[in-house]
């Protein structure tokens, strides 16, 4: 049966059994969606994470800095033997020791999106301090040694920090400018003092490497604010997915229980739908055909005659409703036995063969010898064919034909098909013939219109038996409805069993 989509989504429906999990998702929907609507070169929304990420950097990679201040002091105090590369060294550790704290202070802490400005502020400040104490590196000075030699050294060990500075903090915008512009302005106002052409170049030289380094890092910044984006994105999706299918389920759950309750209520109204009709029909028949005495008013007999024809549309109409939801219901249940489907073909030709004849419609069978019998529900079975056969007489115009058919299927199995030449059905419209309750415009339009309810019995018969249900149209040439049964109901006929003779007994012997 063809089962109408609804277009309109329900925004209200929510799955109660999972308040809890809808509750979070939809939080995350609504932070999310703000995040990403908040627009700047930096988006804010993503500076809380920017900041944590620093935070995990600093604490990975704490151990860095100190083996390089390690190591230039040691190099520093071998070239010079001033023990104010030492001193210097201290400074600098303790200065990297306080950008380590903050950044275990920030793990700790929970930060907030309100705080995030000052956490930066906070680690910004730190990398000044650690600029200060480069920049003071820079203004050692070794006259024992040559000036060449330590000019050499001291722009190795700048340039090695500020390679590891911009590695180390390109997830805090600003930060390498702020480290080493303390470092570029030193070298400037000693080459501006003394003229010194190593310290000229050699300012120069951390100039230009400081602008490319910021430029990339800057770079590289913007690069993971898009990865991070993305990402905010994709569990954005995945969150609407999950309330759309929460409410999705929701949705269905509920239909699903509405229409089992209809159908169920429904097919436990078959006596109390049924008795009123039954003495309605009875009683109007009686009346009608004057049984008792007869009637002095002859209108009184015309009504008599449409109360019985109504009462027996109207039994009809509710016969077939409660067939269907017995259905959907489950309780359908198939009286299964061996049958053969010509002789049933056979039988519902002679019901409708007075209505043909009515309309001067013939009906030609074209039926297979020596089927054997299949496996089947008799009475819904007989029904099925009766639909198919009273939609042919009904829709088929005066002096038309109907072909009825019942053969073997290429798989094995059996089918009835019934085929017409009246006006056809158009394309579009045979998935609302096949719903329940559905009808063309042709059908509309005749003059003998029916309850919408014969194809989507006949479909759901078939599914009981596991057959399928084919409607071939076309509009103006006809009509053919082929009713399938699987080749597992068809029972084959077996040869019978041959005498064989008894083996003779053989006489046991012992030893």
């Amino acid at each position: 049966m063809s089962i109408a989509v609804s277009t309109s989504t329900d925004k209200i429906i929510v799955d109660k059994s999972r308040n809890h999990r809808n509750k979070a998702v939809s939080k995350a929907v609504r932070a999310t969606r703000q995040r990403l609507q908040t627009g700047s070169s930096a988006p804010s929304g993503f500076d809380r994470e920017m900041l944590l990420l620093h935070v995990d950097a600093v604490l990975h990679g704490a151990i860095a800095v100190p083996l390089l201040v390690g190591l230039i002091s040691v190099i520093g105090v071998y070239l010079s033997g001033s023990p104010s590369i030492l001193f210097w060294s201290v400074m600098t550790l303790s200065a990297h020791a306080v950008t380590v704290y903050l950044a275990r202070k920030a793990k700790r802490q929970n930060i907030g999106t309100e705080k995030v400005a000052i956490w930066r502020r906070r680690f910004l400040a730190g990398q000044l301090l650690m600029g200060l104490c480069w920049a003071t590196f820079a203004l050692q000075d070794c006259s024992a040694c040559g000036e060449i030699q330590f000019a050499l050294f001291e722009g190795t060990g700048l340039f090695i920090a500020l390679a590891a500075t911009a590695m180390g903090t390109f997830l805090l915008r600003k930060a390498l400018v702020y480290t080493f512009l303390p470092v570029v302005a030193a070298l400037g106002f000693t080459s501006l003092a003394g003229g010194d052409p190593i310290h000229v170049g050699m300012t120069g030289i951390l100039s230009l490497s400081l602008v490319f380094l910021a430029f990339m890092t800057e770079r590289m910044n913007k690069a993971n604010v898009h990865i991070l984006s993305m990402q905010s994105e994709k569990d954005d999706l995945i969150a609407e997915l999950e309330v759309a299918k929460s409410m999705s389920d929701e949705a269905r759950r509920r239909a699903e229980e509405a229409n089992l309750a209809k159908s169920r209520f429904l097919a436990s109204m078959s006596h109390e739908l049924r008795t009123p009709l039954n003495a309605i029909l009875g009683f109007s028949e009686v009346m009608s055909t004057e049984v008792l005495g007869p009637l002095n008013n002859p209108t009184y007999k015309e009504y008599t005659v449409d109360i019985h024809r109504s009462g027996e549309h109207l039994l009809n109409l509710i016969n077939e409703i409660l067939d269907l939801s017995r259905i959907e219901a489950g309780r359908y249940e198939l009286n299964e036995e061996a049958v053969n489907l010509v002789e049933i073909a056979e039988d519902c030709i002679g019901m409708v063969q007075l209505r043909a004849r009515g309309k001067n419609i013939t009906i030609e069978p074209q039926f297979e010898q020596a089927m054997p019998s299949v496996w089947v529900d008799e009475k819904a079975m007989r029904q099925v064919a009766l639909n198919l056969l009273s939609n042919a007489v009904k829709f088929t115009p005066s002096g038309g034909e109907i072909v009825v058919k019942a053969g073997w299927t290429a798989g094995g199995g059996q089918y009835i098909s019934i085929k017409d030449n009246g006006p056809g059905i158009p394309e579009e419209e045979i998935p609302i013939v096949l719903s329940a309750f559905g009808q063309g415009s042709i059908a509309i339009k005749s003059a003998e219109q029916g309850t919408g309810l014969g194809l989507p019995i006949v479909q759901a018969i078939l599914a009981k038996h596991n057959g399928q249900f084919i409607l071939r149209s076309k509009l103006r040439e006809g009509t053919e409805a082929i009713a399938i049964l699987p080749p597992r109901r068809v029972l084959q006929s077996l040869p019978p069993v041959e005498d064989v003779p008894s083996p003779a007994r053989r006489r046991k012997s012992f030893a």
